[in-house]
């Protein structure tokens, strides 16, 4: 294979370069000074920094559709709308990490180093159309969780966490790589741009091409928290520090949804009615399941990672829409507009969750919240807008992220999904509405945590904020994502 690596390529990877060095920066001034660490708020600073200059290059660098390193990696609309998704969560979920007690404090460069690593490789999966290519980035960006959640200063939880998210994601990865393998098998190429035009007839005519694309969508299905595959994510949710539980229910699932959305984007959906059938159900599934579990938990990162099962669920209508359509861009356009709602609230509610510890071993219940809205009334205002929007009332930003995703769904004839997706819309106003009810009308002592948090309260105003404005504009923004997909 010829391999010419010209400027033009190096320009387009420069957010990912310029991720890297930036890095590069907190741990190596670690070494200089000892070993010892520098304030972390310079540490904090040097990070988003690095994070500011990738997004601008990839705003700039982004969109136009080429590709680089021999068709490996392209740089479209959805490269770059779900990049700087995730760079941004990830940034927020770095200011939680800089003001949480299970993550601050000692080994905070090693922290930072680890989770720009992350980043790195959600920079290679959002851009990947070689399956090669999507599933180094999926290793880079897992290897790098795995190292973070065990290095949480809360002993017992975390540990257990880390050990099973290693397992199960190891086992998806080891799915997804016997799913390429027999792809390469029956088209000698695992480049999804060369099989795109023909997958649809190779799927029909090859069980082998078939059982690889089945053990890839499988893969995904694990990253992505879609059940039956979902076991894993309440326990890592709740186990992991609040900030990385936030950086993985939104910068990862954002990538993940996002090359997974590209394997779709083959059309080989329309060649295979079972695999097509099988997916419906998951959403279906999943949707329930979510939002059911959800219902059961007092524990309240436990009631948000079901919540994010169940927005997996509505996210993966969203994805089949865009496998069957022959106007994949309005489809594809509803799944960036949902992660993008999603990213906001989800990040919000978490963000909270992490400013009412007190301790690296404590655990936050939804009857803590008693007497939340007397003690800090405007972050209960904003938790309340981000529970508000989590369940879809207009006119947040969520209602419109699932108007436009189940919009997408009648108009491609799949209205049994869009129904079950409000359906299950309907159960989920049960457990987003009783952290409001128990803030507001419940006695007692909530208040966030001692330490300072003036960081993380500027993150959840702004986030609120940006949720009501976003969904005053929604129209134009979506018309701007549809566009760019064109």
């Amino acid at each position: 294979m010829n391999m010419n690596i010209g400027l033009s390529d190096i320009l387009l990877v420069s957010p990912m370069i310029a991720l890297f060095l930036a890095s590069l920066v907190p741990i190596t001034a670690k070494v200089l000074r000892g070993n010892r660490e520098q304030n972390p708020i310079i540490t904090l600073c040097q990070a988003l920094m690095g994070i500011v200059i990738a997004v601008g290059l990839l705003v700039v660098f982004g969109g136009a559709g080429k590709t680089a390193f021999n068709n490996g990696l392209i740089f479209d609309g959805v490269t770059q709308w779900m990049g700087v998704i995730a760079l941004l969560s990830a940034a927020a979920a770095m200011i939680m990490m800089y003001e949480n007690p299970a993550t601050t404090g000692r080994q905070f460069s090693e922290l930072i180093f680890l989770a720009m690593s992350s980043a790195v490789g959600m920079l290679i999966l959002v851009s990947a159309v070689d399956l090669l290519m999507v599933f180094i980035g999926l290793e880079m960006m897992s290897l790098a969780l795995y190292l973070m959640i065990a290095m949480s200063h809360e002993e017992k939880l975390s540990k257990e966490a880390a050990l099973k998210y290693f397992i199960l994601g190891s086992f998806a990865s080891a799915l997804f790589l016997y799913g390429v393998a027999f792809i390469f098998g029956t088209t000698g190429n695992t480049n999804i741009l060369s099989f795109m035009e023909n997958a649809a007839d190779l799927i029909q005519t090859s069980r082998l091409f078939l059982f690889g694309m089945v053990f890839v969508v499988l893969g995904f299905c694990f990253k992505v928290s879609i059940a039956p595959f979902h076991a894993w994510t309440p326990d890592v949710y709740q186990g992991a520090p609040t900030p990385h539980t936030a950086f993985m229910a939104t910068a990862v699932k954002t990538v993940s949804f996002a090359a997974f959305l590209r394997v779709i984007a083959t059309r080989s959906l329309v060649g295979s009615e079972h695999l097509f059938d099988m997916l419906q159900w998951l959403a279906v599934i999943t949707m329930i399941v979510g939002n059911t579990a959800a219902i059961l938990q007092n524990n309240l990162k436990r009631m948000l990672a079901y919540s994010s099962i169940a927005h997996s669920g509505y996210i993966l209508v969203g994805v089949i829409t865009a496998g069957v359509s022959d106007d994949a861009a309005f489809g594809a356009s509803g799944v960036i507009f949902y992660l993008l709602s999603y990213g906001l609230m989800t990040l919000g509610a978490f963000a909270i969750a992490s400013m009412l510890e007190k301790s690296e071993n404590h655990i936050v219940n939804v009857d803590d919240l008693a007497g939340f809205a007397k003690q800090r009334p405007m972050i209960a205002l904003c938790m309340t807008v981000f529970l508000l929007s989590l369940t879809g009332i207009p006119p947040t930003l969520g209602f419109f992220g699932k108007f436009y995703l189940f919009n997408a769904a009648i108009g491609e004839g799949l209205m049994w999904l869009a129904i079950w997706g409000m359906i299950s819309s309907v159960i989920s106003v049960y457990y987003y509405l009783r952290p409001i009810v128990v803030m507001y009308m419940k006695e007692g002592q909530a208040d966030v945590a001692e330490h300072s948090l003036n960081a993380t309260t500027v993150t959840v105003v702004v986030m609120a904020i940006a949720i009501l404005f976003l969904g005053f504009v929604s129209g134009p923004l979506f018309t701007a994502v549809e566009k760019s997909l064109l």
